[in-house]
């Protein structure tokens, strides 16, 4: 079954927890299947979503649209292009009764269009400010906890290799301690697919008041943790039945955190290539059948 562009789908799904009950329900019905929403009549899709069309309109211009025309028009318009290959389910759900290829398959192609949808959406312009304050901070603090901790723990590890002062903090006391050392000199990166995780909040939070720029990473713009930060990098994944938590959210998270480690690395060319040099000589000998010269 065909299905809508990134573009629309991954907008709607993002700002589906801060939708009214009854706007939810209008998203859910376009997510569930975009291509027959944008063959059906305002009246019809209000009917079946137990709502009334002044809902569905209030629903489309929640998510950007000026009407339920322009909605249907961006629905068409692409739904042809993005066909969910070799019967992949689009939505990345997984039935209690598939079998082990229909799970793997699945899998498979949610991670990789979760890569993919992450990266067509990512907001250059805000790339470029974080690349840049981290470029000149003097320490960078990474927050994040349960699977958001070792995309944290990543992109401390990728920071620490050219030469930047960072530190990745998953425990709730140690990142608030470390939160209240910082300075207007310093970033702030606080990783959360939900954007409502307390902990990392708290400590994002603490950071702001601190007068540190603040950065956050979540898949939903309207999230708490997105109101606290002064620089907003979006994700694109879907967490389904059997998948919170899931490899998805986490591989979305890294493409970000790559995308701005490669940043900072090219604005510092010559001085991360030579800590990479570094650190790679370093570890070389830990290798099985290493042979060290003499």
């Amino acid at each position: 079954m065909p299905e809508a562009a990134p573009a629309t789908t991954v907008r709607i799904r993002a700002l589906l927890p801060s939708l009214a009950p009854a706007e939810r329900r209008v998203a859910e019905c376009v997510l569930t299947d975009p291509a027959a929403v944008a063959a059906s009549t305002i009246g019809l899709l209000a009917r079946q979503c137990a709502t009334s069309e002044t809902t569905v309109i209030r629903f489309c211009r929640a998510v950007g649209f000026t009407g339920y025309p322009a909605l249907r028009l961006s629905l068409a318009a692409e739904a042809g292009r993005h066909q969910a290959g070799n019967g992949h389910d689009a939505t990345g759900d997984i039935a209690a009764d598939d079998d082990l290829d229909k799970v793997v398959a699945t899998i498979a192609f949610a991670d990789a269009r979760a890569v993919e949808d992450t990266a067509d959406q990512l907001d250059l312009g805000t790339l470029h400010a974080v690349v840049d304050a981290i470029v000149e901070a003097r320490r960078v603090d990474v927050y994040g906890v349960g699977a958001s901790g070792f995309v944290a723990l990543d992109f401390q590890q990728k920071l620490h290799r050219i030469g930047r002062v960072a530190f990745a903090w998953n425990d709730t006391h140690v990142a608030l301690t470390s939160a209240a050392l910082l300075t207007g000199s310093d970033v702030a990166v606080a990783i959360s697919h939900s954007g409502a995780t307390a902990d990392t909040l708290d400590a994002l939070a603490l950071a702001r008041r601190r007068g540190a720029v603040t950065v956050a990473v979540t898949n939903f713009p309207r999230s708490p943790l997105a109101r606290l930060a002064d620089h907003l990098l979006t994700t694109a994944a879907r967490e389904t039945t059997f998948r919170s938590g899931a490899t998805a959210s986490r591989l979305a998270q890294l493409t970000v955190v790559d995308c701005v480690f490669v940043g900072v690395a090219q604005r510092t060319y010559e001085t991360s290539q030579r800590a990479l040099d570094l650190t790679h000589e370093a570890v070389r000998d830990r290798r099985v059948g290493h042979k060290t010269a003499r």
